[in-house]
């Protein structure tokens, strides 16, 4: 490696960078949300209580079977393999030509759903039970139930294996190269090769990706700390103030 070529290539192509970065970020964001709204939808749905008998217990148990499969599937088969079976299964088992981006989004998306899928059940399932017979206790359903006593609690727990997913996603657009994404890696493979200087121009992709996903790391710490409240509180008989530090309940006392 030269860093006349790596200054070369830097100032001939950082608007190719740039636009790539700027895809693989909208569709891992993208990607991310609607995944996510997937698995919660999917989390809730598998955590609901069968009924002892009937047709509901029945319906409930076919559905339930149709999203485990849909589960173990995206999460036993690697995203590249999804992306040429979508993209190009779809065009010739079922005649349908599918936008290369709009693919993107798909496959990102439910891909991320099946994860998160799993993330949800599991932090549903780690809530104490005596908070669900609680809430049932005074008359709460399902539903609910999970909207204003689990979910709170639930997102809180599991926001971290969410960010983790959500740095996964972006580095793992780069498959979606198979399918003609114009992604960072699509765009830096294009760069390296007009140039065949394929060390320099990967050395400026790692840099991009490394940035990216170290931005969006700090952001949702920064948010879990907000989550977290503070950590010293203390709530003062008679006016119910809450403070965050205790020598802060003298000056309200007085």
């Amino acid at each position: 490696m030269t860093w006349e070529w790596l200054v070369k290539i830097v100032s001939g192509n950082w608007k190719g960078f740039l636009l790539g970065a700027g895809i693989t970020l909208l569709i891992s964001i993208t990607g991310t949300i609607l995944g996510s709204f997937i698995g919660l939808l999917i989390g809730i749905i598998r955590t609901i209580p069968l009924p002892d008998k009937g047709i509901k217990r029945a319906f409930l148990k076919g559905v339930n079977a149709l999203l485990t499969a849909y589960v173990e599937f995206f999460r036993g088969t690697p995203m590249i393999v999804q992306a040429m079976v979508i993209y190009y299964g779809s065009a010739m088992a079922l005649g349908i030509n599918m936008n290369p981006f709009g693919a993107a989004l798909l496959i990102v998306s439910i891909n991320t759903g099946a994860y998160t899928a799993e993330i949800v059940r599991g932090g549903i399932i780690s809530i104490d039970k005596g908070q669900f017979e609680a809430a049932h206790a005074i008359g709460m359903n399902h539903m609910k139930t999970m909207l204003h006593v689990v979910l709170p609690q639930v997102i809180r727990n599991i926001l971290p294996a969410l960010g983790n997913e959500f740095v996964i996603n972006i580095k793992d657009t780069s498959v979606l190269n198979v399918i003609g994404v114009s992604e960072l890696y699509f765009t830096t493979k294009s760069i390296a090769g007009n140039n065949f200087r394929y060390f320099e121009a990967f050395a400026v992709a790692s840099v991009i990706y490394l940035v990216m996903t170290l931005t969006v790391t700090r952001i949702l710490r920064f948010i879990e700390k907000k989550l977290e409240g503070p950590e010293n509180f203390m709530v003062i008989p008679g006016n119910q103030m809450q403070v965050e530090r205790p020598e802060d309940a003298l000056r309200y006392r007085q």
